[in-house]
Formats: structure tokens, C-alpha cells, sequence
């Protein structure tokens, strides 16, 4: 029995090595960007992971190609960080490389410690502001968050600690009065149904799980508003069956940016849609995308109500991440007890409408990303924002992207807002390097999925 056990062990060593993904990262093969290419054993989610892998890292995917061979997967990136500039830093390759032969071990950062809250509802102005204004008279503190407005809907991932002891919070009691709360702000006054607040237990990762949230929300089939149809009009899919393949064809022709390429394998992934060959070019600002996919069953989609439903979702899940548009908004300063509830209440007062955030601390520093409009949705004024600004901080919060409309107008006028390097003008770029040399501070597979 003891031979037979130690057999086993050694087999599925054996297997394990064998079905572990194969990695090369070569910078000879392309004269612009660096081809990251992956062998691995055909699993369901295995194309997502590696996406997500280069895209948590702020990889800018510009070309790739996948081809299945029965059980066995080639997945080839070209890839660049958000510089446009190829890998060249050793430790930067040899992080990447790691990162990706170890996908299964780090699936997901941790989040141990913390109390997960996931809230959608009808979106509104100042509906954020009411939020973090709930969580802060019940004590508790906002360490990450995330959220994402489409088609008049809100879905936010809040992971938060009790502001007293600084740990999850684990009174049951205390959890149904929190959610009970937010779920009556989340109602308002005309969402009695839909609003839904909820503790989430799933390990899943925080930008996938946005759009499992939109999605069984149904947000897809929700009308489009104004921005959303301006973001909607630019994008084109199409599905059509290749019978002597048996394969569903899909093609997309849309507006390229990053994470693009997460975002519609994320749903594909999620619909339960295997993509066995596909082919992704970029050129420009335009992104050409083709793949060729079966359901789980192995069947190709088989009705007309099927394939208007993937042309839905994958519409949707392009449009999300950049619905609403704004002028994005950098907060950089020293956390505290109800700072957020601070911070989105003079956008409130100002009549500014938070479209989409990503909330985080690190160190007890809060390095918040705001996408601001104004209450109807249009851009907002300069005038209100330099205001905001001031009431905020100066040297704290700072316009770190504009619409086109207002590049072309600096162009012409040619004034900074602020009058220094944090205004308007200023842009500023995550590289990758700059992950790596921070690898100090967490632990491998914590820090993949820090910067999600």
C-alpha cells in the first residue's frame, strides 16, 4: 500500500509538471514589443488567467493569437507597458515569467481580514456619497473598492474593516444593520426591487466579478443612456456560425484600450463560451479582434435569441469599464476615519456625478481614482472642478485625464488650471518597473492582483 501511495504521489508530480503552463518571454522576435508566449493544457479559464496576469500588471496587449491543438493550448502576446516601450528590465521578465507559470497559485490577491460588501442598484447622483456617508457613521473603514456605473445601473465591490479594531467584521447582528442601511439608500426612492446589497464570500477577481454583478443585473438589456450610446455606437459585433468548423465566429471592430482584451474573455469565459482559436490586432487606437468558440457542451450557438444575447453581453462588457467617460480624478492623501464620505460629499455639493471609482490604501495613504460628470451627465466645468479642488486640496487632488474636447481647447488656449505640474495638463503613467521594485512590500501573489 505504502509503494502504491508514494506511485501515485509521483504520477501526479508527473502530471502536474506536465499540465503546468510553459512560458517564454522573447524580445528578438518583434522589433516593437515583447511576444509572451504560453503552452499549457486546454482548461476553461486558463485563456483568462494568463489575460489577466498581463493586464494586472498594466501590459498593454497590441497582438494575439490562439490556437488549440486537441488538449493543448499556444497563446502568443505582444505585449508592451503603458509607455508603448518593450520589456527590457531582467527582473521585470523574470517576475512576469514566474507570475504566469504560477497563475493557479495566485489566483487571486487576499483579501484576509477585511468584510466584502456587494451593492447594485439605480444609479443617481450622489448615491456614493451616501454610501461611504453609511459606512462611516457605522464605523467602518474603506480599504478597496471599485465601481462601475452602465446603462443607468451601479455595481460596487467595498472590501472594509471595523474602524475601531482595524479587522473584518464578524458580528452578524452588526452585518444585517450594515447592509440594511445601504440597502435603503440603494432603494432611494423608485429601486424597491433591484437595489440588492450582500456579503461576498467568493475568492473571485474584483473586476471579473463587476461584471458578473452587471450582468445578472441585467444591465445588457437595459437602455442605453446618453454616453452609453456614444461609447455603444463605436462598437461593432458580429456572430455568425462556421458549420464545416463547428465553431461560433465572433468578430469585434471597436475603440482599442487597455484591459479591452480581459474584459471580453472575462464574459465569454463567464457565458460558458471556450475560445479555441482567436486573433487580436491592434493598430492605432482601433482594436480587430476574431475568435472562433463553442459553449461548454461543445456545441456552437444554435439560435437566434442565443446569438443576440453574446452580441448583448459583449457589447456590454466592452462599454462598462468606460461608461459614463469624465474627467478622471487623482486623490493622493493621508487616510482617515470618513474621508471618503468627505471627499464625495463635495462632489455632491458641487454636483459632480462619480461614473466609475477605484478606491485603495496602501500604508495608510488613500490612492483614490475618480471619473466625474457633471449632474446630467456632461463634462464637466473647469470652474467647478479647480473649486472641488481647492475645498479637497490642491496638492492632493489633481486632473489627471481629459476628454478630447478639453485637449483641444488647452491647445489653443494653452493654460494650466492649476498653475503647476498637478493640473490639467499633468499625466501620469504606472509603469511596470515600478510594480516590480515594490515587490517588498507583498507578497508575490498578493501584489498580482493589487494593481487589478
Amino acid at each position: 500500500m505504502a509503494w502504491t501511495s508514494a506511485y501515485l504521489d509521483e504520477y501526479q508530480k508527473l502530471v502536474t509538471r506536465m499540465t503546468m503552463p510553459k512560458v517564454m518571454i522573447d524580445n528578438a522576435g518583434c522589433s516593437n514589443a515583447t511576444r509572451v508566449i504560453i503552452d499549457s493544457a486546454r482548461k476553461h479559464e486558463n485563456l483568462l488567467e494568463a489575460i489577466q496576469i498581463l493586464t494586472d500588471l498594466n501590459l498593454s496587449i497590441k497582438k494575439a493569437y490562439v490556437s488549440s491543438d486537441g488538449k493543448w493550448f499556444m497563446d502568443v502576446f505582444h505585449v508592451t507597458d503603458l509607455n508603448g516601450n518593450k520589456l527590457t528590465e531582467e527582473s521585470v521578465i523574470n517576475f512576469l515569467e514566474q507570475s504566469l507559470e504560477t497563475v493557479h497559485d495566485s489566483r487571486t490577491k487576499s483579501f484576509e481580514g477585511l468584510t466584502a460588501l456587494e451593492l447594485t442598484g439605480t444609479d443617481r447622483l450622489g448615491l456614493l456619497s451616501e454610501v461611504y456617508a453609511v459606512l462611516s457613521d457605522l464605523q467602518c473603514n474603506v480599504v478597496e473598492s471599485k465601481v462601475w456605473t452602465h446603462n443607468g445601473r451601479i455595481a460596487s465591490l467595498i472590501y472594509l474593516k471595523d474602524s475601531q479594531s482595524g479587522s473584518s467584521i464578524e458580528d452578524s447582528e452588526r452585518l444585517e444593520k450594515i447592509k440594511a442601511r445601504l440597502r435603503n439608500v440603494l432603494k432611494g426612492d423608485n429601486d424597491i426591487r433591484s437595489a440588492k446589497t450582500s456579503i461576498s464570500m467568493a475568492e473571485t477577481h474584483t473586476e471579473r466579478r463587476l461584471h458578473q454583478m452587471m450582468f445578472t443585473d441585467r444591465d445588457y438589456e437595459r437602455q442605453p443612456t446618453k454616453h452609453n450610446n456614444n461609447n455603444t455606437d463605436c462598437v461593432n459585433v458580429m456572430v455568425q456560425n462556421c458549420m464545416e468548423k463547428e465553431y461560433s465566429l465572433v468578430n469585434i471592430h471597436c475603440k482599442d484600450r487597455t484591459k479591452l482584451l480581459f474584459d471580453i474573455v472575462c464574459t465569454l469565459t463567464d457565458l460558458e463560451y471556450g475560445v479555441f482559436h482567436a486573433t487580436v490586432n491592434t493598430s492605432g487606437d482601433r482594436a480587430d479582434m476574431e475568435f472562433f468558440i463553442r459553449h461548454a457542451d461543445g456545441i456552437a450557438i444554435s439560435s437566434e435569441a442565443e446569438r443576440q444575447r453574446v452580441i448583448q453581453c459583449l457589447r456590454a462588457s466592452i462599454v462598462r469599464r468606460c461608461s459614463g467617460g469624465g474627467i478622471r480624478l487623482e486623490l493622493c492623501k493621508e487616510d482617515k476615519h470618513g474621508l471618503l464620505a468627505e471627499v464625495t460629499r463635495t462632489f455632491r455639493e458641487n454636483e459632480l456625478n462619480v461614473t466609475r471609482a477605484e478606491i485603495s490604501t496602501t500604508k495608510e495613504v488613500a490612492l483614490n481614482i475618480f471619473y466625474v460628470t457633471d449632474a446630467r451627465g456632461n463634462q464637466a466645468d473647469l470652474d467647478v472642478i479647480e473649486s472641488v479642488r481647492k475645498r479637497i486640496g490642491i496638492d492632493c487632488l489633481n486632473v489627471k485625464e481629459l476628454p478630447k474636447i478639453y485637449h483641444d481647447k488647452s491647445e489653443r488656449e494653452e493654460v494650466d488650471p492649476s498653475g503647476g505640474g498637478g493640473g490639467v495638463a499633468t499625466t501620469v503613467l504606472l509603469s511596470i518597473g515600478s510594480i516590480v521594485r515594490r515587490m517588498n512590500l507583498y507578497s508575490l501573489g498578493g501584489l498580482i492582483k493589487l494593481y487589478s
